[in-house]
């Protein structure tokens, strides 16, 4: 099937401009094979433009990307009989039923016609659109044509598949029956490489996670080490008495060795968490001390302050148009 079994997609330097908008500017990635990969950033970041060069959709202006070894400009071909692909617009013929859809898609992927069908009937039903497999897609509201899309691109499970923000316009329901699809997509085989612009759905879904933004990977790294690159974890308490916020903080000053700091509601009290094995001999001292305890948890930073920290804005603020331009289609 492949040159490389190791990766699934390694690209360096992806370069793509629109007129003065250089959309992608030097991307570097690399999926290993059977994982789920985030491509985590706001609209306009780079995101689309970046899976459509993947996918041979889009020629890069430079660099140089493979798909399981095989170059995606040279070996366009092979490496389209290798990837599925679902991207922000349904792709999904109005005129025709949902059944219908996806037995055209299967067929036009080498399926059988028995085969086809019964692969229509087992997405349907997986993604609650069995009752409505009859109906015109015309009549489909925007989740269901959503559910229909991700469908097709599922009809013949290829090895490498790309989901372009696969999520959007889902409520929460369909949103979590989508990820237990994606984690079971992986868990028989398939990599999946997903874009998005939700921060839990990469904290949630992604093995790694790339954060891009304004055409360029800013981070990457696993959930947890993107987390750690901004700061550590911090000791959250909610004291019984507030009367004893002084006498805590003095505490965390001569136990943990790091100053507190004093939240405006009464009683609360913060303290960045360096050395967790100290934390025992906090809560002794605390005891001993006759300071009672409401509450006690661990907070750790959190994608979005990984997103602010590296950028300087939120994972929604940017408006740039970057994905929005006309792409220059490849021929088949």
């Amino acid at each position: 099937m492949s040159k490389s079994s190791d990766w699934a997609v390694e690209a360096h330097g992806l370069v793509k401009t629109f007129g003065d908008n250089r959309a992608v500017d030097g991307v570097d990635l690399s999926v290993r094979t059977g994982t789920i990969y985030g491509v985590l950033g706001p609209n306009g970041a780079g995101k689309t433009t970046t899976i459509s060069m993947l996918a041979t959709l889009l020629r890069p202006d430079e660099g140089t990307a493979t798909v399981f070894g095989h170059d995606v400009q040279n070996e366009a071909q092979v490496v389209r009989q290798l990837i599925g692909v679902t991207a922000q617009f349904a792709s999904v013929d109005e005129r025709l039923s949902a059944s219908e859809n996806l037995v055209i898609f299967g067929r036009l992927l080498g399926l059988g016609r028995t085969e086809a069908k019964r692969r229509s009937a087992e997405l349907l039903e997986e993604f609650a659109l069995t009752e409505a497999a009859r109906r015109p897609i015309s009549k489909f509201s925007g989740g269901m044509r959503r559910r229909l899309d991700l469908a097709a691109s599922l009809i013949a499970q290829p090895p490498l598949i790309f989901l372009d923000e696969p999520t959007t316009g889902l409520d929460p329901r369909t949103r979590a029956q989508m990820y237990d699809t994606i984690r079971r997509l992986v868990s028989t085989g398939s990599t999946v490489l997903l874009t998005t612009q939700y921060l839990d759905e990469a904290d949630q879904l992604a093995d790694r996670i790339a954060v891009i933004d304004n055409g360029k990977v800013v981070a990457e790294g696993t959930s947890n080490e993107l987390k750690a690159s901004v700061g550590e974890s911090s000791l959250q308490l909610r004291l019984i008495d507030p009367a004893d916020t002084e006498d805590t903080r003095r505490a965390i000053a001569s136990v943990l060795g790091v100053e507190a700091t004093i939240t405006s509601e009464p009683g609360r009290v913060t303290a960045p968490m360096t050395n967790p094995d100290a934390v025992t001999d906090l809560f002794i001292t605390l005891r001993e001390a006759g300071i009672r305890l409401a509450e006690m948890s661990v907070q750790k930073p959190t994608l979005d302050e990984v997103f602010l920290t590296l950028t300087g804005h939120g994972v929604e603020a940017s408006t740039e148009a970057s994905d929005a331009s006309e792409p220059e289609r490849v021929s088949a």
